[in-house]
């Protein structure tokens, strides 16, 4: 098994949808997750509903799509929408910890040996993104309409007839497999089943693949994301083909390289700012970077004999879930006392203050400015 396996809790979502949620395995189970990302910011899910066939047929589009002339992919962009569908090309996304004074003394206070890659003279990341919009559109009049925007369909006649069934149907993987964590984590927390599946009933949620060009960034220590934490609430992803992700355990201050076993019905989860926001800093928000590390280097070279004729592009299937943007984000009352006594062990700062109460699209637009997708 991998490292990441032998570090993360592994939830078992099968025991979940297999028993009464009053079952003492259930409760255990759910617990464990909450329990996961309290302490690691993350947690590896295992889901028999996940096909690798799935998740192969995407990545190969992802790869294809992505392989495109760039004149191909510019007439999918929409920076008027603050790229929140279609493509974002490399070199617009900014990491927000290069210029953040908060997530800099996050990164100071970890070992040097533990840090992630410099990244305090870190221009936009090298990677391409696309938005795929996975959410249900809400039946009242959003005050947020650009973060609720129809999807884009690529031009090219190439992906006609595929596009759309391919990012739904594992989107729709992703999607479930997220939203029975967000069920589980709450039933951990003590708080009623549905508090955050509810909550995020409406949001604007993100199949997200990103792509990074190795041919052009396959050099060891090479930033392809640069440290940062996910601004919703929770983020998943599939395997990718090629290893990179590093992510910080809350209780540990320890990078850990993830790596998911070749073949098998993992995923990864881990907690974003919205999330953080609703739990007043009891879950925090997981950091995280992708790099080239001397793994990927590796697999590099391997996929070139195996896969000649294959573009060599890092696909990492994410999917970003959203809580809807018109909901009050704001502290849950009886988390408080729980969020308190993790802030004092790890803050002289009071815990007041730090998570106003504010719109989930007032948020989330505060966070693309930060990041240099919304002016």
């Amino acid at each position: 098994m991998s490292n990441l396996s032998e570090t993360l809790p592994v939830i078992d979502v099968d025991i979940f949808l297999s028993e009464d949620e009053t079952s003492q395995r259930v409760q255990e189970e759910c617990k464990k997750a909450a329990d996961a990302l309290v302490t690691y910011g993350a947690l590896l899910l295992h889901d028999s509903r996940v096909s690798e066939d799935d998740n192969d047929t995407f990545l190969d589009l992802m790869e294809d799509y992505f392989a495109q002339p760039l004149a191909d992919l510019e007439r999918d962009q929409r920076p008027e929408l603050s790229y929140q569908v279609g493509v974002t090309l490399e070199n617009t996304e900014k990491p927000k910890c290069a210029v953040d004074e908060p997530c800099l003394n996050v990164i100071a206070r970890l070992d040097p040996s533990e840090r992630p890659l410099d990244i305090s003279g870190h221009y936009p990341d090298p990677k391409c993104r696309f938005f795929w919009k996975m959410s249900t559109p809400p039946p009242y009049k959003t005050d947020y309409p650009a973060l609720n925007a129809p999807n884009v369909i690529p031009q090219a006649p190439t992906f006609n007839g595929i596009w759309e069934s391919v990012m739904e149907k594992w989107g729709r993987s992703m999607k479930d497999a997220v939203e029975n964590v967000a069920e589980m984590v709450a039933i951990g927390l003590g708080l009623p089943r549905q508090t955050f599946k509810d909550a995020g009933k409406y949001g604007p949620h993100l199949l997200a693949p990103t792509a990074s060009d190795l041919a052009k960034y396959g050099q060891k220590d090479t930033i392809l994301a640069g440290f940062h934490t996910d601004l919703n609430c929770l983020t998943i992803h599939g395997r990718s083909r090629f290893p990179g992700l590093n992510i910080w355990a809350r209780n540990t201050g320890k990078r850990i390289l993830v790596r998911f076993p070749p073949t098998g019905r993992f995923l990864l989860v881990q907690s974003g700012k919205q999330i953080e926001h609703l739990t007043a800093g009891l879950i925090k928000a997981g950091y995280h970077e992708v790099v080239v590390n001397d793994a990927t280097i590796q697999t590099i070279a391997k996929r070139k004999v195996s896969h000649p004729d294959r573009p060599l592009i890092r696909i990492s299937s994410t999917f970003f879930w959203h809580l809807s943007s018109d909901y009050d984000l704001a502290p849950i009352s009886s988390l408080l006392g729980r969020a308190k006594s993790f802030h004092a062990i790890e803050s002289e700062a009071p815990l007041e203050g730090l998570y106003p109460s504010m719109k989930v699209g007032q948020q989330v637009q505060n966070e693309l400015k930060h990041i240099a997708l919304m002016a």
